[in-house]
């Protein structure tokens, strides 16, 4: 199995679509990307650690490749907005890959390019070494799931995993 972490806004809106992905064994919603050694939902909220809200990604590299899970990562938010995603604003919501090796380097820098032209603006998505990973608590974990009628998850991620389900149909389970 392999690992990818991508944080693209509140881990809730990457973890739900993420979920339905062929290949993909499961998804855990956590932080990293801080100088703390550890993180919880508030203190990360605070901004004061530095890390990122993410998902980590436990998939079947025979069944999906790394290159496709960046692909997906990149329609599945805004990566020309600095430090959120619509309201959510704060450094804990940047758009951020963190790559576990120089082969997953290379080819988030080249999604990266290519998808920079489907965008008026400049892509900000940050590619950064990975750095140790906090499980967020665990009322975070497979939330949407859990609370699809929650009022945020209805109006942001509803919409988003219909959007996603037409556009990526030929990857989900």
């Amino acid at each position: 199995m392999a690992i990818a972490i991508f944080g693209g806004g509140c881990f809730w809106c990457l973890e739900a679509p993420l979920q339905k992905v062929i290949g993909v064994n499961s998804v855990t919603s956590g932080y990293c990307g801080g100088d703390s050694l550890s993180a919880n939902y508030q203190q990360v909220c605070s901004g004061t650690t530095a890390h990122a809200e993410v998902v980590s990604i436990d998939f079947d590299e025979n069944q999906i490749s790394y290159s496709t899970l960046l692909e997906v990562f990149f329609h599945l938010h805004d990566p020309t907005q600095l430090n959120r995603q619509g309201n959510d604003i704060g450094t804990q919501y940047r758009s951020v890959v963190f790559y576990q090796d120089d082969v997953q380097k290379l080819a988030a820098l080249k999604m990266k390019a290519s998808v920079a032209t489907l965008y008026a603006n400049d892509i900000v998505t940050e590619i950064s070494p990975i750095m140790p990973f906090y499980s967020a608590e665990s009322y975070h974990q497979n939330y949407y799931n859990s609370n699809p009628q929650q009022p945020y998850c209805n109006l942001l991620i509803g919409p988003k995993i219909t959007k996603f389900n037409s556009q990526f149909a030929h990857l989900l389970l």
